[in-house]
């Protein structure tokens, strides 16, 4: 079995992570850290794991000594130092945060304030998309795991830039997000009263994950790629909605880009394309790895409109994260994600 360790897993995240885990057929929890609860069990913040998952907040060196791979579960700008002890231990890290994201050190230090630290590490660290960066993937040990944003608009777009089927400024992506992708951290944004019955965009046009959304779409189109990218906050504890807007650079009809995204994404086991026709829904991804898409145009506009949906705990952060330890592994890459997601 595969130790697995968990840094900072109390956490939303994290604690996705000790869920998925729980059920994995080849990797085990071997230990968790938290900074908030150390000392404490698991399973006295969250009550559901009681019995079933009850191990003790540890230190991070812990985590490291005892773990083949370890998941960081941490804000941005933690994960550099506990990156290097694990590779230095000849181990598996796999962030789930921003740190390893992106490959430029000024783009990294103008959207999230920091420096790299490790220039070796971040050259090391791959973007963990399987769906685009699979072989990439499976040779490295250190992977920087994309979060739900910037997982949702890239597979809604993948097919159609990587072919060169749309202009490359000019892209809208409008995404609705659930409140657990604010974290478990209490704010009065997140604050019930304000949240329910309300829906509000944030961060307009200056979101940190718009230069990362724009990185990816430059890896499959291989040209610059300008997004106008606007979060916002829905009433519902789970799931990402990236609805994307692209001018196609030909009339193209819907038949035919169904038919390229079915041919793009027909051997991935994680991505369902919608009938035509039908719309991408939340609803019936949740507590999955599952993203789906449904295409639509625009003739009038000549407009490409992808929407994507996903779970911002599951293919958004953890389970995509469960996904690229399998990879990295060599073992089947849907083992301990092959969860059917609640039909109501």
């Amino acid at each position: 079995m595969i130790q697995a360790g968990i840094i900072g897993a109390t956490g939303f995240a994290g604690a996705e992570l000790v869920r998925l885990l729980y059920g994995h057929p080849a990797a085990e929890l071997c230990a968790i850290s938290s900074v908030s609860f150390a000392g404490e069990s698991l399973s006295s913040v969250y009550p559901a794991y009681a019995g079933l998952c009850d191990a003790i907040c540890e230190s991070e060196d812990a985590v490291v000594e005892r773990s083949e791979v370890v998941f960081a579960a941490l804000p941005h700008g933690l994960s550099q130092a506990i990156a290097e002890k694990v590779i230095a231990a000849g181990k598996v890290f796999i962030d789930l945060g921003a740190d390893f994201r992106l490959q430029d050190e000024e783009t990294y230090a103008k959207w999230y304030g920091g420096r790299y630290t490790n220039k070796a590490l971040h050259a090391m660290a791959v973007y963990g998309l399987p769906e685009l960066f699979r072989e990439k993937i499976r040779q490295t040990r250190l992977i920087a795991n994309p979060g739900c944003y910037t997982t949702a608009v890239p597979l809604a777009l993948a097919p159609v830039a990587k072919e060169g089927w749309i202009e490359m400024t000019g892209i809208i992506a409008d995404c609705k997000s659930g409140v657990t992708g604010a974290g478990r951290s209490l704010s009065e944004g997140t604050h019930y009263p304000l949240m329910n019955e309300a829906m509000h965009p944030y961060k307009v046009a200056h979101h940190r994950h718009g230069p990362e959304i724009e990185q990816t779409l430059l890896a499959l189109a291989k040209k610059e790629a300008a997004v106008t990218f606007v979060p916002h906050l829905i009433p519902a504890n789970r799931g990402i909605l990236a609805t994307c807007y692209a001018r196609l650079t030909k009339e193209t009809s819907v038949e035919t880009l169904h038919t390229l995204y079915t041919a793009f994404y027909e051997n991935e086991p994680f991505v369902r394309v919608k009938p035509q026709g039908e719309v991408a829904d939340i609803h019936h991804v949740r507590y999955s790895n599952l993203c789906d898409i449904s295409i639509h145009v625009d003739p009038a506009n000549r407009t490409l409109i992808a929407v994507s949906a996903l779970d911002n705990m599951g293919k958004g952060a953890a389970g995509q994260a469960i996904q690229n330890m399998n990879l990295v592994f060599g073992i089947e890459e849907t083992a301990g994600l092959a969860i059917l997601p609640p039909a109501f």
